[in-house]
């Protein structure tokens, strides 16, 4: 769903994108000139405790494939063969655009603010400051508004963890029980182990627990990668080149949701020891998105090649239950998935509780932070319970999140930046970035709409 590990890349300096650590310096509004953008922001950046290429390489990979990674054959089957696996390209080619735009205007107002690095919420702040007058008022807000979409998308893939644990604890257990317990049990089963993972303060206390994941998540890989070639039947039974119409908003999320990790990139890039390494032909961002898309791309067509349209909402789902290695990997996945739920959680709380801690009373400070976290933990458990189902949830996350934060923000801060005289020929990025933001604009409207009614089917069911 894409995505949990998705934090894991920002480990070393996890609040760096969530908390205003450099200030944005006040240069007088108006026209640079040349001496504006002698400016080096990457002589003046702290490089105590910074990664190299491969270290930042590393990191981003560990970000990007993550569960995400599983949810890519049904995505298949929402597009069909053909238009699946082309598609995944297609929309794995503008994450990785709209990323690159967004590092190059973060450069770009770096050297106009002479500041040594940004974080996302302060390079989208920082280009309507400076951008033309009429949108300049829109800075505060533009600041606050990524934040928080920040914070929405990363609850709204905890309540995705919780529903993907759930149910496939709830397909071992009920299989060796013999009973049909809903879902929705396992999930208010789920509530002790996830308060007491909400509580958790400090990232080194999860270190531990990542280790733990990171193992359960490999060898549950491999046991997937197993089962997946060994029931491929060429020519493949049951499966379509292009579905319909109607499904086509669903894969255009589902994809969003998993290969979008627009969210690390920022503080990935902020701790590299030469940041102009991220960016350019080859680079960090280059190799990284390549190998993801493969990676993605090979399993969302092998997976769907072997259970063809029956392939489940993950594709962990697809495996036997029957087969005491199917039941393995089935548990090794929810509990990694689980483990990860700490550090997924970890951004939002402390997101929320800077905004509001100034308003308690100093004494009461630590169990105000305590009812806090048991409340967001709580509201992460109760979306579970009203949608326990992964299909519609993960389209839904990826169209509303996702799009808006990967694509829509990047293509509307590059034009805001680029707006007076650095447009390009014909105003080029101009029309690029509309289309960008048509696409945007098409996953969530159409994927919001497609996964809502199939809600809705779910509750009349």
């Amino acid at each position: 769903m894409g995505k949990a590990e998705k934090e894991q890349a920002a480990m070393e300096n996890p609040m760096q994108e969530f908390t205003s650590s450099t200030k944005i310096a006040p240069v007088v509004i108006g026209e640079f000139n040349e001496k504006d953008e002698l400016y080096d922001p990457f002589e003046h950046r702290d490089k105590k405790n910074s990664n190299s290429d491969a270290g930042a390489l590393a990191h981003l990979l560990k970000s990007s494939l993550g569960t995400g990674i599983l949810a890519m054959p049904n995505a298949i089957r929402n597009g069909g063969l053909l238009i699946g696996s082309i598609g995944t390209i297609i929309i794995g080619f503008i994450c990785a655009h709209c990323v690159h735009i967004l590092v190059h205007s973060s450069h770009v107002l770096c050297k106009r603010t002479k500041t040594p690095q940004m974080t996302y919420a302060e390079t989208a702040e920082a280009a309507f400051l400076y951008g033309p007058k009429p949108v300049r008022p829109l800075a505060n807000v533009s600041r606050i508004f990524v934040k928080s979409a920040l914070c929405a998308t990363y609850v709204g893939g905890s309540c995705v963890y919780v529903v993907f644990v759930a149910t496939s604890i709830q397909q071992v257990a009920n299989y060796n029980s013999g009973l049909d317990i809903s879902s929705r049990y396992y999930i208010l089963a789920l509530l002790p182990a996830v308060l007491l993972l909400g509580q958790i303060r400090n990232l080194k206390y999860m270190v531990p627990v990542s280790m733990v994941a990171n193992v359960c998540m490999m060898a549950g890989f491999a046991i997937t990668l197993y089962y997946i070639f060994r029931d491929i039947q060429l020519p493949a039974p049951n499966v379509k080149l292009f579905s319909s119409v109607s499904q086509l908003p669903t894969f255009f999320a589902t994809v969003i949701f998993a290969i979008e990790g627009i969210g690390v990139v920022m503080p990935v890039e902020n701790t590299m020891r030469n940041p102009g390494h991220f960016l350019g032909c080859p680079s960090v961002l280059n190799i990284t998105m390549t190998i993801v898309v493969s990676l993605y791309a090979v399993l969302g067509i092998f997976g769907y090649l072997a259970y063809g349209e029956d392939v489940r909402p993950s594709i962990t789902l697809s495996l036997p239950t029957n087969e005491i290695l199917g039941q393995a990997v089935k548990i090794l996945i929810a509990v990694a998935v689980l483990f990860t739920y700490g550090l997924q959680y970890f951004v939002p709380m402390e997101i929320i509780w800077s905004s509001i801690k100034d308003k308690c009373s100093h004494k009461y400070q630590t169990l105000c932070e305590t009812l806090m976290r048991i409340f967001m933990v709580l509201f992460t458990v109760v979306v579970a319970l009203l949608v326990p189902q992964l299909e519609p949830f993960i389209s839904l996350v990826g169209a509303v999140f996702f799009s808006v934060l990967g694509i829509s923000i990047p293509a509307i801060v590059e034009t805001i930046s680029c707006w007076e005289g650095h447009l390009g020929t014909f105003k080029w990025r101009l029309w690029k970035n509309i289309v960008l933001l048509l696409f945007s604009t098409f996953a969530l409207i159409f994927g919001s709409w497609i996964s809502i009614e199939d809600i809705i089917k779910i509750y009349r069911n």
